[in-house]
Formats: C-alpha cells, sequence, structure tokens
C-alpha cells in the first residue's frame, strides 16, 4: 500500500462547492475541534478543521466545512447581494457580512449562525469589512466619502472617518489593531489611528507616464484593494493603472511595482514573501514581496500596541519622543 497511498496523497485533489448562485466574497476560518458529547459537530472529535464562507449574489451566507465539503449552515437575512466577510481573527465562530443592502450583519456560528446584530448607517451598497486584529474594532467602506468605524463589542458606531475626496472601496487594519488604512477612487490612501480618529499620514498614488491610458474616462489611479503586510511595516495596494504597488512606510513610498490589468483584490499571505491578486478576467496572481527582518524596535512596539490603546500609551510615564514611535506619529 506504500506506492499506492504516496501517489494519492501527493495528487493534486479539486473540490468544487455547488453554491447554486455567483459567489462575491469568502472568508476563512479555523473551527476548533469537537469535545466529546457534542451533537452534530462540524469537526471530527479531537480534530480541528477549516470553514468557508461564501457571500452569495441572493443575499445568502453558506459555510462549509472545506475537507468534506458539507454545508454547515445557510445565513438568511440580507436582502442583497453579500459583497464581503470577515471572521474575528482571535478564532471565535462571529462572522461578520457586508452587502449592497447597505447594512452589515453579524452572526454567531457557535449558536446555529444565529444572527447577532444588525448594523445601519451606511447609504449606499457596502463593499468591504475589516475586524481588528484585537477584535474590539470593525470598519466598512461602502463607496461614500467617509469610512465607519463600529464597535465589536457593543456594535455601536464609534466614528466615521472623514478625509477622502471620493469613494472609499477598501479598508485593512494593522497586525496590532494600531492603525487603520483606508483606499480611495481619489488615488489616495490615509493612514489613520482608529482610536483617535486622527489622520497620520496620506500615501498619494502617482501614476507612471508609460501606464497612461489617454482614452480612458476614469482617473486610472483610483484605487481598488490595499492590505498590510503581516509584519506591519508594508502595505500593497492595486489600482486601475495596471500597478500593483508595495509600500514601505518608513519611506511613506513604493519600493517596488509589478504590471497587472484588470486588479480588484489584493491579500498578503499570512507569514509574508508574497501577495496574492484577483482580476475581473477570473484570475489569481502571485507575487513576490519584500521580505524584512523587523527592528527591535518595532516588535517592541508591534508587543506593546497589541495591548495597550493610544490613549493607554499617552498616559504612560515615558518620554513625549517614545509615546510618538508607539503611536505611530514618527518611524
Amino acid at each position: 500500500s506504500g506506492k499506492a497511498e504516496t501517489r494519492s496523497r501527493g495528487a493534486a485533489k479539486e473540490k468544487t462547492l455547488e453554491c447554486g448562485q455567483i459567489v462575491w466574497g469568502l472568508a476563512f476560518s479555523a473551527w476548533p475541534a469537537a469535545e466529546d458529547g457534542d451533537t452534530d459537530p462540524p469537526c471530527a472529535v479531537g480534530l480541528p478543521c477549516l470553514v468557508l464562507a461564501t457571500g452569495l449574489n441572493d443575499g445568502q451566507i453558506k459555510v462549509w466545512e472545506v475537507q468534506t465539503g458539507h454545508l454547515l449552515f445557510s445565513l438568511l437575512g440580507h436582502q442583497d447581494v453579500v459583497r464581503d466577510l470577515s471572521f474575528a481573527p482571535n478564532g471565535s465562530p462571529i462572522l461578520v457580512s457586508a452587502s449592497r443592502d447597505k447594512t452589515l450583519r453579524v452572526w454567531d456560528l457557535s449558536r446555529d449562525g444565529r444572527q447577532v446584530q444588525v448594523l445601519s448607517g451606511h447609504v449606499q451598497w457596502v463593499y468591504c469589512c475589516s475586524i481588528s486584529p484585537d477584535c474590539s474594532m470593525l470598519c466598512s467602506a461602502a463607496g461614500e466619502k467617509s469610512a465607519l468605524l463600529w464597535s465589536m463589542r457593543s456594535y455601536t458606531l464609534i466614528r466615521r472617518l472623514e478625509g477622502h475626496q471620493s469613494s472609499v472601496v477598501s479598508c485593512d487594519f494593522s497586525p496590532d489593531s494600531a492603525l487603520l488604512v483606508t483606499a480611495s477612487y481619489d488615488a489616495c490612501v490615509i493612514m489613520w489611528d482608529p482610536y483617535t480618529g486622527e489622520q497620520l499620514r496620506t500615501l498619494r498614488h502617482v501614476p507612471l507616464h508609460s501606464t497612461l491610458d489617454s482614452s480612458s474616462e476614469i482617473h486610472t489611479s483610483s484605487l481598488r484593494s490595499v492590505c498590510f503586510s503581516p509584519e506591519g511595516l508594508y502595505l500593497a495596494t492595486v489600482a486601475d493603472d495596471r500597478l500593483l504597488r508595495i509600500w514601505a512606510l518608513e519611506l511613506r513610498s513604493p519600493v517596488a511595482f509589478a504590471p497587472m490589468t484588470n486588479g480588484l483584490c489584493c491579500m498578503y499571505f499570512p507569514h509574508g514573501g508574497f501577495i496574492a491578486t484577483g482580476t475581473r478576467d477570473g484570475h489569481v496572481q502571485f507575487w513576490t514581496a519584500p521580505r524584512v527582518l523587523s527592528s527591535l524596535k518595532h516588535l517592541c512596539r508591534k508587543a506593546l500596541r497589541t495591548f495597550l490603546t493610544t490613549y493607554q500609551v499617552l498616559a504612560l510615564p515615558i518620554p513625549r519622543k517614545l509615546k510618538e514611535f508607539l503611536t505611530y506619529r514618527t518611524f
């Protein structure tokens, strides 16, 4: 059985999940192992599993166990396309969905997919939602000139982030939850302190002349997506000028470019080194990203900011320059 088993394990396997609708949004999450006595557990007893949430064209959300293809939940509530999905990063079975019905909805999969909360406040289709790594905040973008910041503890609106001159279409938190970035059709990325609502810096996309299309009627630098690198020192952006950019936050400028067409979204590999991009023509492309050895200063800042808010840092009896470094007022 040795050779046959080896061939079987090494063979490429394909799996198709029949959603029955156009799939607009995807989100993975690890599901904790089942315990003895659990009735109808999604995973085998003692073994964790991977689940995938799919946002569909008819407003449904279907949640699958990836290995077996078993449908765990069909979540009903949205009245239009589910455009984006985000699981709580701490491994809890909380799922947030963003929809063209102008709402966000919070679901608890540990309670049979019960709808916990409906978040209303946007006047346009909601395109993007992102939960902070410490699970305290939620940011949403809906094609409006402002992004909304919500509390994940009380499910109430914290503040409206205003500063862009056109529609905000993408958002992401830094790995330590101390920073939030938003990307807009105005060709700018704004970096915010989510605790204070302060704009820390703006990264402007300047088109390269060789990529311009003089016949285009849209702004060729309109942004589509932004994401943080796993260590929190780089950003990746996708824009309509046919470029993937990688930005070094310490330099406040791009350090690498890659030519791509029809780009819509980007995401870093969780351990760094690679970026995946999605396109309108149905392709996912993978790119090599700069690898960086974080300085001891940044590692200490990241560790501290994981559990200290900006206000708590400012209250520490430490020198002003150190406070500015810890709150990303200076790199």
